[in-house]
């Protein structure tokens, strides 16, 4: 079972629904998808996970959305599409590769430091002043959002 990584060409076709798990909001989703560049993880020709990059400065990309279909967790498809970001901006001489994630999302802190992320801020209240609806994971309410940041490791 071969996990491939592939550009979408074209976001207007990107898979909401799967996006929608990552980020709640449709309305921000359509605005990083503009600016974003859309990479679709498949597994037995299935989509089973997306990830939208984007250049949020002239040295750094950020990790806007991640998210696997959750009849493919567990098999490292997010792993691999963490991998290919930090490739792009290998590739791209960006410096730093950035993402940011709710303070109630346990198993996503966990995944990004175990990817090589560092902890680096948080926006208090984040979750409550951008989302109208108040979102719970691992019963806990998301209020804030953690900033993770790398360093790109480039060949020399």
């Amino acid at each position: 079972m071969e996990i491939v990584i592939k550009k979408m060409l074209g976001n207007s076709a990107a898979p909401m629904d799967l996006l929608l798990e990552a980020d709640p909001s449709e309305q921000n989703i359509k605005q990083y998808l503009k600016k974003g560049t859309v990479f679709l993880a498949e597994l037995e020709k299935n989509i089973a996970g997306v990830m939208v990059l984007m250049p949020i400065s002239p040295a750094s990309m950020e990790i806007m959305n991640l998210a696997v279909d959750e009849k493919f967790r567990g098999k490292g498809i997010a792993k691999k599409l963490i991998a290919h970001a930090k490739q792009a901006c290998a590739d791209q001489n960006m410096d730093f590769l950035e993402i940011g994630t709710g303070n109630s999302s346990l198993d996503q802190l966990a995944l990004y430091q175990k990817c090589g992320f560092r902890m680096k801020k948080v926006i208090e209240n984040y979750f409550i002043v951008h989302y109208p609806e108040p979102i719970f994971e691992n019963g806990i309410q998301c209020m804030d959002m953690v900033r993770l940041k790398m360093k790109i490791k480039k060949d020399s």
